[in-house]
Formats: structure tokens, C-alpha cells, sequence
């Protein structure tokens, strides 16, 4: 089944097509690569030149790394953006992401609908944390895990511009830190993971999410509370929704599990995929 993420506050999915998507962002512009825009975009990326700030030029096809382009003399690097009552730095950077995945404003709408105080959030492979601000808004106390230091980083600037704080940062390994807190016999009300399809750990482990999904999955939860609920998302051509209905299955007779792959839809009437949201809620 399709879902299909609203635009957060501040951010608009003009176009996408021919490898490539056109983004609002306040009131900056980007060109981004992106390989599920296979299709015809709307208007010809010379015409996105025109009115765009900055174009992402990767080093290879559909690439995370390369370069930017200046297409504006007076576009910013570093700015920000108001989404419903936070505040998040966006910033570009060596790759092509710049802080922020909008099409998670689904699962924000969900974690700051469920969230509230005395009930306890974790968020791992959390990036620049987003979903963390979303969950301290509800006053939950929140545990934010990343294996980059500068995610923390990154994420505590977020924090301090929605005027916020109390946030746990936790520098480690998601998987591990999971581990760890079942051995602790710590409990989740909330636990979101959002892990990469492959990439290293603090420890420079290698990291294959095919591969290591199932553990990942068992482990967070065990970690949940008596009606806890775990939030996944994978962004894997090597996952799909057949692979995650096949894994899912052992859980479901303690488990209301939803598997839907998620979409955006561009102003310019343009599908674009962004992978597969899971909720696993306790019966």
C-alpha cells in the first residue's frame, strides 16, 4: 500500500524527473540527484537553473558525494526552516543531503500524536534529529543515538533554535545501544529507526542492512514497553516489502504491524518514492 507524506511547513517537492528533484526549502532552492525520478520531469532542468540556488553534481550517477554549484551569487550555505514549532539548520555539505528528510514529516505527525510527558523515545540512527525535536516537543523524554559525532552535533544546534533541551545523546553504535539497554532492562514507549542500507559504525564496522534487519527489528522490540510501538524505515533496494512482510511475520501474532512503501507527491504531479515505513504496535 502507498502512503503519502504532506509537506512539512516550509518545504515544498516542486519537480522531479530524469535523475534529478527540485526543492523549496524556506526560500532556498536546490537541485538534487535522485535515482527514483526515472521519469519525465515537468520542466527541463534548464529551466530549474533559473530560479534555483544550488545544484548538487555528483561524482557518478545517483552518487551521495560530489559537489555543489553555486547557481545564485547570494545563496546562503548555512540557513533555516520553520517546521510546526521547530527550527532546523540546513546546510550544505560534501554529499548531497543538507539536513533534513521532509518525507518524514509523516512519522512526525505520528511520534508527536503518540509522544507525550513520562513516555520515552528513542530515536536511532538518528542523523541530524529531526524526530528527536518532534518528540521533546511532546515533553517525552528522548534518547537520540548516532555513531557520528557530528550528527550530535548538528542535532544539538537543532535543539537549541527550537528554544529546547533535555535531549540524551547517545554516541554509539544504534544496534549495540539496543543491545545494551535490553541487558540494562530499559523500556521504550517509542523507538524509531531509520538505518542506512549500508555504511560504517562508531568502530568502523561494516554495516549491511540486508543483512543485519532481522536482529535489528528483534532487539528494538524487546525493547518496547507493554504498548510500545516501533516506527522503521528503509530506503534499500535490496529490501522490499515482501522482504520485510517475510521477516515480520514471527512477530505478528504479539504485533500489529503495518508495511507501506512511502511516497511524495510534487507539485507538479509528479510521484516520487521514498522507500518503505513499518509500525509495529503491541495488541
Amino acid at each position: 500500500m502507498k502512503v503519502f507524506s504532506p509537506f512539512p511547513e516550509s518545504y515544498t517537492l516542486i519537480d522531479a524527473g530524469s535523475g534529478f528533484k527540485l526543492e523549496k526549502w524556506g526560500e532556498i532552492i536546490t537541485i538534487r540527484p535522485e535515482h527514483q525520478a526515472y521519469f519525465k520531469s515537468e520542466q527541463p532542468i534548464s529551466e530549474w537553473r533559473k530560479t534555483a540556488h544550488w545544484e548538487f553534481k555528483p561524482n557518478q550517477k545517483g552518487g551521495l558525494n560530489g559537489t555543489w554549484k553555486k547557481l545564485k551569487e547570494d545563496a546562503p550555505s548555512t540557513w533555516f526552516i520553520e517546521v510546526s514549532g521547530a527550527t532546523f539548520k540546513l546546510e550544505i555539505t560534501s554529499n548531497k543531503h543538507i539536513g533534513c528528510f521532509p518525507e518524514q514529516n509523516h512519522n512526525w505527525e505520528f511520534i508527536s500524536s503518540i509522544l507525550s510527558e513520562k513516555k520515552k523515545f528513542l530515536n536511532a540512527f538518528a542523523y541530524t534529529g529531526c524526530a528527536s525535536i518532534f518528540g521533546r516537543k511532546t515533553g517525552a523524554e528522548v534518547f537520540h543515538c548516532d555513531s557520528v559525532k557530528g550528527m550530535l552535533d548538528w542535532a544539538n544546534e537543532n535543539q537549541i533554535a527550537s528554544e529546547l533541551h533535555g535531549i540524551k545523546w547517545v554516541l554509539e553504535d544504534a544496534l549495540k545501544f539496543i543491545e545494551r539497554e535490553n541487558k540494562r532492562n530499559n523500556r521504550y514507549d517509542l523507538i524509531q529507526l531509520d538505518p542506512p542500507a549500508w555504511g560504517l559504525g562508531a568502530k568502523k564496522e561494516k554495516w549491511k542492512l540486508e543483512t543485519l534487519l532481522p536482529k535489528l527489528i528483534e532487539e528494538s522490540l524487546l525493547l518496547l514497553s507493554p504498548k510500545g510501538c516501533l516506527i522503521l524505515n528503509t530506503y534499500s533496494p535490496k529490501v522490499t516489502v515482501e522482504d520485510l512482510q517475510a521477516i515480520s511475520k514471527k512477530f505478528s501474532n504479539q504485533y500489529a504491524i503495518e508495511i507501506n512503501e512511502l511516497w511524495m507527491k510534487s507539485e507538479s504531479g509528479k510521484n516520487l518514492y521514498f522507500g518503505i515505513v513499518s509500525r509495529f504496535s503491541k495488541k
